[in-house]
């Protein structure tokens, strides 16, 4: 089996990951909703976006620097936050963590993280972003924020299009009910509707009031994660968000979904500016990287790649795929003659999404 310094794209850390887990836990990181048609349209679209070379431009100095809600970033890339990192890895999130800021990228926390948020934050001395899912009873949902923040969390990520999914892929491997993120059998999960469909995350009940709600425990940005449509961006603005993640949850959560990338500019007009725009769901390049931030994204979450990165090698494999998404950033540069991320336009790149 090829070892750490043999990787030489994300892609090469799937199959040692795949060899390191379990079926389950596999298939918990690799499965998307229905027919998985969203998640492969996810990596589809940036086949349709060229990047514009350019000649003749002095690229010996290159900066991937940002600045992203006022926080300075060595790289517009993040850790995307996926929950259950225990089955990956012994140490989880807190591993994960590690390995990220050992590539100077910033780790968003997911709510369902299998080692305490304390635990995690101590690991590393990087600053950490929350991700929170809502919470149903007000003095949780208050008692979770709050604590987040407390251990310096910096942002707070909240996720608003998990409402419920079908995963065909655990249905015909038998593990019904798809909640298998730790690796063990368990029965189907509880459904309250006729048609089997798992109420997951968000919840049914969710609405834009959640946000004004929370809007008072929160004294650090608020990102609003999960929008696909240039409407619910502009409500998103209307309700006190610092910025928001362009996301299909990385086509877990609804099939048929459009892919992110492809919805990417629409929604960058439809906020004008106001606030910054991030994105996700199926980036593993760092061409991927590049057609998002001249399609007008400030920054990339990376979710499935780097739960590669953990099961394959640890920390190590985590802080090595990182690396290797951000040469490959700062290879793209060059070629495209942009010098700093702020100059990455959409005179970068072509688009063919229709």
């Amino acid at each position: 089996m090829p070892g750490l310094d043999e990787m030489l794209t994300a892609f090469d850390f799937e199959p040692i990951f795949r060899a390191n887990v379990t079926r389950v836990v596999y298939d918990t990181t690799a499965h998307g909703a229905g027919t998985e048609f969203t998640m492969r349209r996810n990596r589809e679209a940036f086949e349709w976006v060229d990047v514009v070379p350019r000649a003749g431009a002095d690229v010996n100095s290159i900066s991937t620097a940002t600045d992203i809600l006022g926080m300075k970033m060595d790289v517009p890339i993040f850790v995307a936050p996926s929950s259950g990192q225990g089955a990956l890895h012994p140490d989880g999130e807190s591993a994960m963590h590690v390995g990220a800021t050992a590539a100077n990228t910033t780790m968003i926390v997911a709510s369902g993280s299998s080692v305490p948020l304390e635990k995690i934050a101590a690991a590393a001395d990087r600053p950490l972003w929350y991700q929170h899912y809502p919470v149903a009873e007000m003095g949780a949902r208050r008692l979770v924020l709050e604590k987040a923040q407390g251990l310096g969390c910096r942002a707070v990520v909240v996720t608003v299009d998990g409402r419920s999914v079908v995963f065909e892929r655990d249905q015909h491997d038998r593990h019904l009910g798809g909640n298998t993120r730790q690796g063990a059998r368990r029965a189907p999960a509880a459904v309250t509707n006729p048609y089997r469909v798992t109420d997951l995350y968000a919840g049914t009940w969710i609405g834009w009031n959640y946000l004004d709600e929370i809007r008072p425990f929160i004294k650090v940005p608020m990102v609003i994660k999960g929008i696909i449509s240039p409407e619910d961006a502009v409500l998103a603005v209307e309700h006190g968000a610092d910025g928001i993640v362009v996301s299909n949850h990385g086509g877990r959560i609804l099939d048929y979904d459009p892919a992110t990338l492809e919805v990417l500019p629409e929604i960058i007009d439809a906020v004008g500016g106001r606030i910054p725009v991030l994105i996700d769901s199926g980036f593993r390049r760092g061409s991927d990287v590049f057609k998002a931030l001249a399609l007008g994204a400030r920054g990339v979450l990376l979710g499935r790649a780097a739960r590669w990165g953990l099961g394959a090698f640890g920390p190590a494999g985590v802080q090595r795929l990182l690396e290797i998404v951000q040469s490959e950033l700062v290879a793209t540069m060059k070629s495209a003659g942009r010098l700093t991320v702020s100059s990455i336009d959409r005179s970068a790149v072509r688009t063919r999404f229709t």
